[in-house]
């Protein structure tokens, strides 16, 4: 059991001391490969690295809810040709959408990019124009009869009997539909169409086809927008904030693993290898899902490295209790965290539950604060109940941990 315990703590310290590294530096594999540091990889929010931020006001009346979705997404489609992966288009209030472009863009370049007018067009391998969006009725997600996702289009009059002649002229070819000259999708014609009602394959999710349908809506249901705020964020913004968010992070995260340490002695240590794996699991995690980190973000995850620690703290406190009962270090360590559990759980859920609601109803840096939250309270929960729990259980079976005061508790000589 000892030299079990034994291997695995080690290889577990090893391993979390390897992320660490990398995390922090990355790693040169040769010449053609490296593996970018986690500052590297994260992208940063439109207040760290300067960019413009537009509010655009829709003029129509009467506008409906799903056709403002359809804007936010030609939005979307728009300013991401600029090649901009972390823009920021959501709705603001009823009747505004907020775009927020990082990056080295002026005022103009993204102004002139939001307000163009959408052109969809349905293009034939000849590259001659089939349709435009005004042959369009409408387009909706759906299932064929194999359960498959489709799109499921609806033409005018006019638009039926240009369909219908070019579904036969280009049987077994594609017909390409974009936005603005980009690529929407390209399905090939399998039978000929002139009822005016088409289905298009191909969709590997209903979500994709949803998306799809909706820019194709948006191109035949265009809305009028006027710019009511333009802001030109500057680059140095970022420049000044984020050293000095990094710095105020690092001392906040030091004084945190050194209290944890004088206070609980070496479960603190245990503790304290735990919290350098949730910080590396949760910037990793930010990096794959493409989280664009803002100063709000930051703040959110700061808070979430005190809740890890906080969890910690709760299980440690009732193993001193249950060793202040006179139980053994093993039982008193297993009841500690079965103790602990509830309250535990508790807590996070209902950090949970306030950040899924500052997700749907906030925008902006208000949902880049709740998605940080939220992802780092899940990690910590992972990391407090499992790792600090098995690298507790490793340290006493190695004999690392073996006397009551080694929790910091006194007059009691149990093992």
């Amino acid at each position: 059991m000892k030299k079990k315990s034994t291997a695995f703590f080690v290889l577990s310290v090893i391993v979390i001391a390897a992320l660490a590294y990398i995390g922090a530096f990355g790693l040169n594999l040769g010449t053609d490969y490296k593996i970018k540091s986690l500052g590297e990889s994260i992208n940063k929010g439109l207040d760290l690295q300067g960019g413009v931020s537009v509010v655009e006001q829709v003029t129509d009346k009467n506008v409906s809810n799903e056709t403002m979705n359809r804007t936010v997404e030609l939005l979307n489609l728009r300013v991401n040709k600029m090649g901009v992966s972390e823009t920021n288009v959501v709705k603001y209030g009823k009747d505004k959408i907020r775009v927020e472009v990082p990056g080295n863009y002026s005022e103009d370049q993204v102004l002139s990019t939001i307000g163009k007018t959408g052109k969809l067009t349905f293009v034939g391998p000849d590259n001659k124009v089939i349709l435009t969006g005004d042959d369009v009725k409408s387009a909706s997600p759906g299932y064929d009869q194999t359960n498959k996702p489709v799109i499921n289009l609806a033409l005018t009059a006019s638009g039926t009997k240009k369909f219908s002649d070019a579904t036969a002229k280009f049987m077994g070819q594609k017909i390409t539909i974009a936005m603005d000259g980009e690529t929407i999708t390209d399905p090939t014609v399998d039978t000929i169409i002139a009822d005016g009602n088409a289905q298009i394959s191909g969709e590997t999710t209903i979500d994709d086809a949803k998306q799809k349908a909706d820019i194709i809506n948006a191109g035949a249901l265009p809305v009028t927008l006027k710019p009511v705020e333009v802001q030109q964020i500057s680059a140095t913004l970022g420049a000044d904030a984020l050293p000095l968010s990094v710095k105020a992070g690092l001392i906040g995260i030091s004084i945190v693993l050194v209290l944890m340490l004088i206070w609980f002695r070496r479960p603190g240590l245990m503790a304290d290898i735990a919290l350098v794996l949730y910080i590396v699991l949760v910037l990793m995690v930010f990096s794959g899902l493409g989280v664009a980190l803002s100063l709000a973000s930051i703040a959110g995850f700061l808070l979430t490295v005190g809740m890890a620690v906080d969890a910690n703290v709760l299980a440690f406190a009732r193993i001193k209790e249950e060793l202040k009962a006179g139980k053994s270090i093993k039982t008193a360590t297993n009841s500690g965290f079965k103790n602990a559990l509830s309250s535990i759980v508790d807590s996070n859920i209902n950090t949970i539950i306030a950040g899924v609601v500052l997700y749907f109803l906030g925008s902006g840096e208000v949902k880049g604060f709740a998605l940080t939250l939220v992802i780092g309270v899940l990690v910590s929960l992972f990391t407090a109940l499992f790792v600090t729990k098995h690298l507790l259980n490793w340290a006493i079976n190695m004999g690392l941990i073996n006397k009551p005061e080694h929790f910091g508790v006194k007059g009691v000589d149990k093992c």
